[in-house]
């Protein structure tokens, strides 16, 4: 089974803007949602596009990938559920992890969530300063409910 293992974190402030590498524009939608599950069309910079399973909750979850057409992304998106979800994916390298900052736009900004993923459950990573509160258990914070519900209370983030 193929897994994604990832703490989630609000931002504190924007001193991670000084080690942006790469930046992404990301575009998503689902196609269903249930309890630690969902399944959702991703495309990344208008140019390809991936169905994505999701299932469990918390630290550890299963994720399946696949590359599909582009066309077919642009013709499921009728059939999503809730909004569609775009944001700018700023990658960051952190050692030998990789820090993923999104900043959300439309009605999420200003809301701004980092993950870094991890080899296994107990792999130690030292958090950086710009890092605040953990949500990685919080649902709240999963994009699934993001495209459901809207915008969680963000009076921590920036």
């Amino acid at each position: 089974m193929a897994r994604e293992i990832e703490r989630k974190f609000l931002i504190r402030e924007d001193s991670w803007r000084q080690s942006v590498g790469d930046v992404i524009a990301i575009r998503q939608f689902y196609l269903g949602r249930r309890d630690d599950f969902s399944v959702r069309i991703r495309i990344v910079d208008a140019a390809k596009a991936y169905l994505t399973v999701k299932t469990g909750a918390g630290l550890s979850r299963g994720e399946f990938e696949y590359e599909i057409p582009l066309a077919d992304a642009h013709d499921l998106e009728p059939a999503r559920i809730g909004r569609v979800i775009s944001k700018k994916r700023h990658r960051l390298p952190l050692g030998r992890h990789v820090i993923e900052v999104d900043v959300f736009e439309d009605d999420l900004a200003p809301l701004v969530i980092a993950e870094i993923e991890l080899r296994s459950e107990d792999d130690a990573v030292e958090l950086p300063s710009f890092l605040g509160q953990e949500v990685t258990g919080d649902s709240a914070y999963s994009n699934a409910r993001l495209a459901l519900s809207g915008h969680p209370d963000t009076s921590s983030s920036l």
